[in-house]
């Protein structure tokens, strides 16, 4: 098995540190508002980064690394989570992020943006509707939880797109 380089390990380790991140914030701060009077359990943002972290560390470290870090995560998520909340965040996490990864697979030739902004969108989605039904048996935060998720997805995709657009006009230079 080829080891991947250290930027690959490096995004690894940042997507794995997101899920325990996720679950403390959910377990110590409760819900949080999101914007347009919304709020959304905690752990919204780093969900949303988790998602695009995914797909960044599949592009660097390879899809087989990406896997083992769905099935280390998944365990992650339910062993550092709140009791109650465990078996609800290990299976949306699980779902979600093999969803997003279903997704981003044949899209990631053609345009890697688009392929990031669809299976987020997909992940952000099954993640939400999932974590909320078996944490809390409720809709209620579902508007919050999508949005959070969104603002992440697009932040990192503005800078994504900004960092492509800068390294073609120097490759062009």
């Amino acid at each position: 098995m080829k080891l991947p380089a250290p930027a690959g390990i490096a995004t690894l380790v940042a997507y794995v540190a997101t899920i325990p991140a996720a679950n403390l914030a959910v377990t110590h701060f409760g819900a949080v508002p999101v914007g347009f009077g919304y709020a959304a359990p905690a752990g919204v943002y780093m969900v949303g980064l988790t998602l695009v972290l995914r797909d960044l560390a599949r592009e660097s470290a390879g899809r087989g690394a990406v896997l083992a870090a769905i099935a280390v995560g998944t365990i992650l998520s339910y062993f550092l989570a709140d009791p109650a909340l465990a078996g609800a965040s290990a299976a949306a996490f699980a779902v979600a992020e093999t969803m997003d990864f279903v997704v981003y697979e044949p899209l990631r030739k053609r345009d890697l943006l688009i392929a990031m902004l669809a299976s987020n969108a997909v992940g952000l989605l099954a993640d939400s509707l999932l974590f909320l039904k078996l944490a809390f048996g409720s809709f209620e935060y579902l508007p919050g939880q999508i949005l959070g998720k969104a603002w992440m997805t697009f932040a990192a995709i503005a800078v994504l797109a900004l960092l492509r657009r800068r390294k073609q006009a120097s490759a062009s230079a």
